[in-house]
């Protein structure tokens, strides 16, 4: 039984897909919440690490030992009666809130690349989404750990080469002067809030995931070395792509999707390439949201679950007309305050046993 369950690798590339999405791989979360800060951007970027080894260790912990089938259980024994719903609350709102972001994002991507009526970006992710979910948590974690390798490759690669090949046009000073002059979110604040902020709304929308892959893992060495070579994995390739948006914040500060300038910067090839790749990281994010979010709702095992999540992918795909690049801004950091709770919330419960052990 043991050998047919997740391994090390798996729960690691698990991991990593399911933080990795649009935002992401798009560059506009390392440019909101790190590049805009200058160089403390990079120690945000360090405790960011460090955050999600540890966290991403707890939450599959904590699932293995409650055999969880979704965030519920793992929110209800980590927040109590009083915490737990609001929680739960919190964390449904935001997996539907990310699988539209999700959608929309994709939308977003085919109309700037290749001038195609968002829309039809929009059906397809979601079509491809609802399918693959419909296989279960099995189909969730193979398409993600599938995915995964070839998206952080691609990411890391185009940021390090646009590091290294493309002319620098302003003093490096002055581009950190203008990074740290520019008009910063207000929900942001300094550089190690954003640091928590970060960690703290991904996990909300990895927690759905990650407590149900706890319980799939080989054993407890497999969760611990899964989060931390995917923690680690998360850590340099945000720094990766936060390097490539400082050294070219003047231009890309107020673009939908950057990363897809720096790829065209230096190919047109490599500018396809990477929006495929990209729809395949909007793909990770879309399909673990939708999962957790369908887990929650109903039981994911039962006939009747086909119809929530199909019902739920139409409800996405009508609210992703809102727009993508305003989820980010203001969805996610909101949803990053809820989330400082269940960190805190998370951490006395791993206390708590560790002092049973």
């Amino acid at each position: 039984m043991e050998n047919s369950r997740v391994s090390t690798f798996k729960v690691a590339a698990t991991y990593i897909g399911t933080v990795v999405g649009a935002g992401f791989a798009s560059g506009q979360e390392m440019l909101q919440f790190f590049a805009v800060f200058g160089l403390k951007g990079f120690w945000g970027l360090i405790v960011v690490t460090a955050l999600f080894i540890v966290f991403g260790y707890i939450v599959m912990e904590v699932g293995r030992n409650l055999q969880s089938e979704s965030h519920l259980q793992i929110i209800k024994h980590s927040g109590g009666k009083f915490l737990g719903p609001l929680m739960d609350w919190l964390i449904t709102f935001f997996l539907f809130g990310a699988l539209t972001a999700m959608i929309a994002g994709s939308g977003a991507l085919v109309k700037q690349q290749f001038g195609i009526n968002p829309f039809w970006g929009n059906l397809f992710m979601a079509a491809f989404t609802a399918l693959t979910v419909l296989t279960g948590i099995n189909g969730v974690i193979n398409s993600i750990s599938v995915v995964v390798p070839f998206l952080v490759t691609s990411a890391v690669g185009i940021s390090l080469a646009s590091i290294l090949l493309m002319p620098l046009r302003t003093n490096p000073y002055e581009l950190v002067a203008a990074a740290e002059s520019v008009s910063r979110n207000g929900l942001i604040g300094n550089w190690l809030w954003a640091a928590v902020l970060y960690v703290s709304y991904n996990l909300v929308l990895a927690i759905s995931v990650l407590g149900p892959l706890g319980v799939q893992a080989k054993n407890k060495n497999a969760i611990r070395n899964g989060a931390i070579l995917g923690g680690i994995g998360l850590g340099v390739s945000a720094t990766a792509i936060y390097f490539a948006m400082e050294r070219n914040f003047e231009i890309v500060r107020d673009m939908e999707i950057p990363m897809i300038y720096l790829a065209g910067s230096l190919s047109y090839i490599l500018q396809i390439v990477y929006a495929l790749v990209l729809i395949g990281e909007i793909y990770t994010t879309a399909v673990g949201s939708l999962y957790g979010f369908s887990a929650r709702i109903t039981d994911i095992n039962e006939g009747k679950a086909k119809f929530y999540i199909i019902g739920a992918t139409l409800l996405a795909l009508a609210a992703s007309q809102l727009g993508f690049s305003n989820m980010v801004k203001y969805l996610y950091p909101v949803v990053g305050y809820g989330g400082v709770v269940l960190l805190a919330c998370l951490a006395v419960t791993r206390f708590k046993l560790a002092k049973r052990a």
